[in-house]
């Protein structure tokens, strides 16, 4: 194992390219998007096309959706345009939405500017990156694992501050580029607490999109809780395919099988494909034993969706901890010099508590949170597929 991949909360996001393409940019306002048109989202049945088909617009809104920002001037040092690149729309309640909301939120605390570029897929960013860099981004935030080598380069390149994840130490450079991660297993075990008390079948499932070290963790980490809490409870595990992210009929379908085998709690992690996940739960015939199937999601909060409330909980991460940090290491003249983690003590991994949660379960959900962050709990770390089969077998 690599010395990166000893670290105890060390995640990684492997994502297959997909062709996109490149962005316009047009600034007005305080913060600017610059994001890409995808396939009509309609939040319920029309998820099953999400990623379907994607082509290149460009629109500008204000920060936070037209709120009016404070006129506080960043303090010198700090940045006063903060830009993300991600791969996918920046509305898909999860990893993409998450980041571009934490740098919002952050920016606006500092008074800086911000400029969104979503939805730029997988392929080349130099170019978006260069165009950002010369409209005034003198923070870049890049929002995939897969940006880290042309990333480091055109940081060193234009002399910017660049944020990156999945690169762990190979990504930092000295006032120049940092790495974020996280420790988003020992969520997951909250998780597996509160699936192993709430299931009345007696099975759980997994569903993933993809054969990836960031879901597999936290599939380690929730079996780890579901086993901690009542070992009798069978555990299913099952993949979309090797890079299904966005496949919404696809996640549907896998998530069908799983619950037919009796499972009556599904964790899902999927981005787009969560959606897919989410509605076959919410038409499934409850397995013997039980008289609701319930789903657990990941990364950000679609409790604004949940028409059919079948929402438990879900492995919330937020990303604003770590650009503080970031923001004071700059200030102290450390940045670039350590990586990041997100973890359940600085408050960026948490469990959403939901009012399907009974009260002495949210109690056992307290007290395992407890026993992680004073070290009696270790949550394994499991980064390959195979690991993970052998967990449950």
């Amino acid at each position: 194992m690599a010395a990166s991949d000893s670290t105890r909360g060390a995640h990684r996001f492997a994502r297959r390219p997909e062709r996109r393409n490149s962005p316009g940019l047009l600034c007005t306002g305080r913060a600017v998007f610059i994001p890409f048109v995808s396939a009509v989202f309609a939040l319920a049945a029309v998820m099953l096309f999400v990623g379907a088909c994607r082509t290149a617009t460009v629109t500008t809104t204000s920060e936070a959706s037209n709120e009016t920002l404070t006129s506080v001037v960043p303090e010198s040092g700090l940045p006063r345009q903060i830009a993300i690149i991600s791969p996918e729309k920046a509305n898909d309640f999860g990893w993409n939405q998450q980041g571009v909301e934490s740098v919002k939120a952050v920016a606006a605390e500092i008074g800086a500017e911000v400029l969104v570029s979503d939805g730029a897929g997988y392929d080349d960013i130099a170019p978006i990156y260069r165009q950002l860099v010369a409209a005034g981004a003198d923070w870049m935030v890049l929002w995939a694992s897969g940006y880290n080598t042309v990333g480091k380069q055109l940081a060193q390149e234009t002399k910017t501050r660049t944020v990156l994840v999945g690169a762990f130490e190979t990504g930092l450079v000295p006032d120049l580029c940092t790495d974020f991660e996280t420790q988003a297993q020992d969520g997951a075990y909250l998780a597996g607490v509160v699936a192993a008390l709430m299931s009345k079948s007696g099975t759980v499932g997994i569903v993933s999109s993809a054969d990836d070290e960031n879901w597999n963790k936290m599939a380690g980490g929730f079996i780890a809780g579901v086993r901690a809490t009542r070992p009798q409870v069978l555990i299913r595990l099952a993949q979309v395919g090797q890079a299904a992210y966005a496949d919404a009929a696809a996640g549907k379908r896998v998530t069908e099988s799983v619950i037919a085998t009796g499972a009556d709690v599904i964790l899902g992690m999927g981005d787009g494909s969560s959606f897919g996940m989410i509605q076959a739960v919410e038409n499934a015939t409850p397995p013997g034993g039980a008289d609701k199937v319930w789903f657990i999601d990941v990364i950000g909060d679609k409790s604004i969706l949940d028409t059919r409330g079948i929402l438990l909980t879900s492995v919330v991460w937020d990303y604003r901890p770590l650009l503080r940090a970031a923001l004071a290491e700059m200030k102290a003249g450390t940045y670039g010099d350590s990586v990041g983690y997100l973890d359940l003590g600085n408050g960026g991994i948490g469990l959403l508590k939901s009012d399907k949660i009974p009260a002495e379960i949210w109690q056992a959900v307290e007290a395992a949170k407890v026993r992680i962050t004073d070290g009696s709990v270790e949550v394994p770390v499991i980064y390959k597929k195979s690991d993970l089969e052998a967990l449950v077998d």
